[in-house]
């Protein structure tokens, strides 16, 4: 924390009575240059005591205003923070509730804005400065770069340059985006131009053989740490990448060669032989599995849907042995459920019908209608006995219409 220097403007607290005044009733007043403003009242003790309380709040702005100014100098601090804190203080003295010397700590804020305007224009300068020497490096190691791609055959040096340069490069800070990815690319492509240039040189014969060697024998110590695997399916597959990988690892040396293959085949052959032994006895179970899957199909085939209730039994008592039985062939999978599926289907019908037929709803509505038909036919009877034909007949017709709807509903419940 950088230590404030003596203030150009006078401590209130020193003599709070030169800046303000209380009066009789506790309230405390400052004088400015418009005349006095009133910035508290003071309640708590003897007036003097208040008016030295707002002479101290003065004397904390002052001594922030010469905190801001003090980091200010020794270039600590952000130019810009300095700049708006001073802004602030200044902009609240007009209401600020404080005795002291207004007019002086305001020029004195006036003249350390200034102050912070000056430093975040140098800032800006140095910052510009460092952008313009830091792309102008950086504009420097790309040339180097790009000579060392079109020209260096002293491979393993111009590989150890090209290090250096990427080392610097990452410390080099401060310059834009755009400006830096432009470069950025620039020695990247020479970069890559070099590797190019280098690995076609050293892509010889010998070298390939010694890669290809040092691959296979990775393949191999793979596929022997697989050959006692019992994931099967993932196993398998991977075998097989292994041989896709084995043959695009190229040709090593003869001798080499023959011994390795004959390394990895073993390893291959141990796998797929364990694998069909596990087949043949899962396929063996599965098979079993199928056969007491037919007979139990077929066993649900013969329920007698006559009772649906105990058709449902039926078929749920089978089909909990059906799931105890497990696994069957794939080719036999679909097949067998399809047949349990069709059972199911014929019990859930039987059981629907069965509803439909001693669905008490549908009673009802016929017994409604086979009521209205009567209401209306003692109706049209009443009216033919009192003489009128016309209610006789409007009666007899609502009971015509109301007898066809009755036909209707009778014959849905017959057909359920």
């Amino acid at each position: 924390m950088p230590v404030a220097q003596p203030s150009p403007v006078a401590s209130a607290s020193v003599d709070p009575g030169r800046w303000g005044r209380v009066d009789a009733e506790g309230t405390i007043y400052v004088r400015t240059p418009d005349g006095e403003r009133v910035v508290g009242s003071w309640q708590a003790g003897a007036p003097e005591e208040g008016l030295a309380h707002f002479a101290r709040r003065f004397d904390d702005l002052l001594t922030e205003t010469e905190l801001l100014a003090a980091r200010l100098a020794a270039g600590g601090g952000d130019p810009k923070h300095a700049l708006s804190s001073a802004k602030t203080l200044r902009d609240g003295l007009d209401e600020a509730t404080v005795v002291g010397d207004l007019v002086g700590l305001r020029d004195r804020l006036d003249e350390l804005m200034a102050q912070a305007e000056e430093a975040v224009t140098a800032a800006r300068s140095a910052r510009d400065a460092q952008r313009a020497a830091a792309v102008a490096r950086k504009e420097e190691l790309a040339a180097e770069a790009e000579t060392l791609a079109a020209e260096a055959t002293q491979w393993k040096q111009a590989g150890d340059r090209f290090k250096a340069i990427l080392d610097e490069w990452r410390s080099i800070r401060g310059i834009d985006r755009k400006t830096d990815e432009q470069l950025w690319k620039r020695f990247s492509k020479a970069r890559e131009s070099f590797n190019r240039r280098r690995g076609s040189h050293f892509a010889d014969l010998d070298r390939q053989r010694a890669s290809a060697k040092a691959r296979k024998e990775e393949l191999v110590v793979e596929a022997e740490k697989l050959s006692d695997s019992d994931d099967w399916g993932p196993t398998a597959a991977r075998f097989r990448d292994l041989m896709a990988e084995w043959k695009a690892a190229g040709r090593a040396q003869k001798d080499a060669d023959d011994a390795l293959w004959q390394r990895f085949r073993t390893a291959q052959d141990s796998f797929f032989a364990r694998r069909s032994g596990t087949f043949a006895e899962r396929d063996a179970e599965f098979s079993a599995n199928a056969e007491a899957k037919r007979a139990l199909l077929a066993e649900a085939e013969k329920i007698d849907v006559s009772d649906p209730g105990g058709a449902r039994a039926a078929l749920r008592r089978i089909q909990e042995r059906w799931e105890e039985i497990g696994k069957v062939p794939r080719d036999d999978i679909r097949p067998l459920e399809a047949g349990l599926r069709a059972v199911e289907e014929r019990v859930r019908d039987a059981a629907e019908r069965q509803w439909r037929r001693t669905d008490p709803e549908a009673e009802a509505r016929v017994a409604q209608f086979r009521e209205r038909v009567a209401q209306f036919e003692a109706q049209a009877e009443k009216a033919q006995a009192a003489g009128d034909a016309r209610r006789a007949e409007q009666a007899r017709s609502q009971a015509e219409q109301w007898r066809e709807w009755l036909t209707t509903a009778e014959q849905a419940v017959r057909q359920r």
